[in-house]
């Protein structure tokens, strides 16, 4: 599939209208549903393979961010060979008490892989806590970017949003 192609069936299987409150609090009037996408084997694929290529040099470890970004990250691992871990939203209270599970991060150049970012609330706690435990973090990639602001508020925390999509260009290839 071509960019374009893989930018009208994510459309297609996952952006629905109404009424949707978002992570960042904000209330809109369209929604991608990011699990519609990811649940999709041949396009998770596809989403896997333009993401692949757009994986700055010197990445040890490409890390997706509970929940969304894990589909994701399992699936570029997959594509490229590259290790992979999980990032949870706080540290288990149990077992290993680890806040990130897979491949070790300490140390490493780690790119955070996210599914869809408005406005990087997430992103911005998940990279806080891996640099408290070492890791070397300043670049993230998603499948799309919602939201410009997020370019800037991200780059105030030293980070670097990398999109594969962004919410325009999907729009524009359905010819809204």
């Amino acid at each position: 599939m071509t960019k374009e192609q893989v930018a009208k069936k994510i459309y297609e299987l996952s952006h629905i209208t109404g009424e949707f409150k978002l992570r960042s609090g904000q209330i809109s009037n369209e929604y991608f549903d990011k699990y519609l996408f990811e649940a999709n084997p041949e396009v998770l694929g596809e989403i896997a393979k333009i993401m692949s290529d757009l994986i700055p040099e010197g990445v040890d470890v490409i890390a997706g961010l509970e929940m969304g970004g894990i589909p994701v990250v399992t699936a570029i691992s997959m594509n490229t060979g590259m290790p992979a871990a999980f990032v949870r939203k706080k540290a288990k209270e149990y077992g290993t008490c680890k806040l990130a599970e897979g491949a070790d991060v300490e140390g490493k150049k780690v790119l955070i892989i996210e599914d869809v970012v408005t406005t990087g609330g997430a992103i911005i706690n998940g990279v806080r806590e891996l640099r408290k435990r070492g890791a070397i973090v300043d670049s993230v990639l998603c499948v799309i970017q919602r939201a410009d602001k997020a370019t800037e508020i991200l780059a105030a925390e030293d980070l670097k949003l990398i999109p594969a999509f962004t919410m325009d260009y999907i729009k524009a290839q359905v010819g809204e």
